[in-house]
């Protein structure tokens, strides 16, 4: 099923809210591997910082449900 501009915008939209949980995953998975003893006190602020934005990607999706 080919997708309508508005449902490729709102594609485009929910990437941009996956990219961010990306982002701070990765941020968070360096300071795993390479600076946990300097910056074991980060990961406090960036584990609410992934409930949050996971927490936006899961509301999008459940508005617009052809999204996978």
């Amino acid at each position: 099923m080919a997708l309508t501009e508005e449902q490729k915008q709102i594609k485009k939209e929910f990437a941009k809210y996956k990219r961010k949980v990306m982002e701070l995953a990765g941020t968070m998975h360096d300071i795993v591997e390479d600076t946990i003893w300097v910056d074991y006190d980060k990961l406090a602020g960036l584990s609410n910082d992934i409930e949050v934005a996971m927490k936006d990607v899961t509301e999008f999706k459940a508005k617009h449900t052809f999204l996978q």
